[in-house]
């Protein structure tokens, strides 16, 4: 009996400060309109700062009880609301990703450059403490790319992931009886080892994609043979050695990188920098990561994910396996 009046109490708790303060909400706030919100400034001219943080993916976020929106809709999203207000110049982004699915960081990618292309609006990215492989794609449309002085970026290169549970079988016992048309109809099966012929496939799939996230880097950076050489490894760099081969511009903090950002859109010192946010926040600046999906103080009351190791999928990535995240 004790544990019901627990449990009642509880709920009680969860209405009532609902009500008021802070809030307590159960399901996410993300159907919700974008509003600006200023950061610093008072012109009438404005830079948008947008952050990128987490693995990039199109895939909505699971949650318990709750379901946040993929990078790819939010960036969008702010994409799309930016690009109706003429008094926005300048886009910011604010990265901290070890980059994501192939996929994912091609849409941005394509959806940054277009987006720069039909409204003329100057692009700048600052990086925080990683932006690798698909955070650095997404990263080559801008017109100017920061690095904080401890930034770890680079690792470009390509990854298949691809589980195999072969040996697992063989312990338990257990097989798989398939039958197919055309011979490679199961090719990257996890229930069998896969061929030489299958693994050469693969690897020119991984090789077709690798060649095209390098391709991008010459035509943005034009970097020299002697760091093409380099950067084609697919190892990271620390922020002064990025700035050497040529894979970023400055090396400076995020206030330093709005500054640039103004003189870049040849903007005013009062120039606005705003964000796109569903809340607003007390005391905001630059550091807050609040995206634009779940904004803070409507905190979900549960809210349980998993490791970013353990929701990755079999398929390609532009990612740095080094900066996985296996804990919450």
């Amino acid at each position: 009996m004790q544990k019901h009046y627990l449990i009642i109490a509880l709920l009680v708790l969860i209405l009532v400060t609902a009500c008021g303060g802070p809030r307590i909400k159960l399901f996410s706030d993300a159907g919700e309109p974008l509003k600006e919100f200023t950061l610093e400034g008072r012109g009438s001219d404005k830079i948008l700062l947008i952050p990128m943080h987490g693995i990039i993916t199109d895939t909505p976020k699971e949650r318990f009880l709750a379901q946040s929106q993929s990078m790819v809709e939010k960036v969008v999203s702010q994409l799309n609301k930016a690009e109706k207000d003429d008094r926005i110049k300048a886009v910011l982004f604010e990265i901290n990703s070890p980059g994501g699915t192939i996929t994912a960081s091609d849409i941005l990618y394509h959806e940054i450059s277009s987006f720069k292309e039909r409204t003329g609006k100057k692009i700048a990215v600052s990086m925080m403490d990683i932006a690798t492989s698909g955070a650095y794609y997404v990263s080559l449309p801008a017109d100017m790319i920061t690095a904080h002085p401890t930034t770890v970026t680079g690792s470009i290169g390509v990854l298949f992931l691809q589980p195999k549970i072969t040996g697992l079988m063989e312990k338990i016992g257990l097989s798989v009886d398939v039958k197919k048309f055309g011979k490679n109809k199961d090719m990257g099966t996890p229930f069998r080892d896969s061929s030489e012929e299958e693994q050469r496939f693969m690897q020119k799939s991984v090789d077709d994609m690798g060649e095209r996230f390098i391709r991008l880097v010459q035509k943005h950076r034009k970097p020299n043979q002697q760091a093409l050489a380099e950067i084609s490894t697919a190892r990271v760099f620390l922020a002064d050695e990025a700035l050497k081969l040529g894979l970023v511009d400055k090396v400076c903090y995020l206030s330093d990188a709005i500054r640039e950002t103004r003189k870049l859109a040849t903007l005013p010192a009062d120039a606005r920098v705003v964000v796109y946010r569903r809340t607003e926040f007390p005391d905001d600046n630059y550091y807050n990561a609040s995206s634009a999906a779940s904004e803070g103080l409507n905190v979900p009351a549960v809210n349980i994910e998993l490791p970013e190791i353990l929701v990755l999928k079999t398929g390609f990535y532009y990612l740095w396996p080094g900066a996985i995240s296996v804990e919450r």
